[in-house]
Parts: C-alpha cells; structure tokens; sequence
C-alpha cells in the first residue's frame, strides 16, 4: 500500500512541477524569443512595408 501512495505524491509532485515552475518559464522563453526573433529581423531587413 505504500508503494501506491508514494506512487501518488511522486505524481502529485511532479504535475506541479509541471504547472506551477516549468510551464511559466517555458511561455516567457518561447514568446521572448520570438519577439527577439523579430526585433533582430527588422534590424536586419527593416520594418514591414505595407
């Protein structure tokens, strides 16, 4: 029976990891890089012309 619940916390455990720590970081890196991405584009070629 111990071996279910230490299953369970471990889970529990990792789920917040997942949620509270690594999924915030992971959206600022992606959406800066792309702004990033983009502010160095422009730089390079220029701003969009309409």
């Amino acid at each position: 029976m111990t071996e279910n619940s230490n299953s369970k916390k471990n889970e529990r455990a990792a789920f917040l990891f997942l949620t509270v720590i690594l999924a915030p970081i992971l959206s600022v890196i992606i959406v800066g890089g792309y702004g990033f991405l983009i502010w160095i584009t422009q730089i390079i070629v220029g701003p969009p012309t309409g």
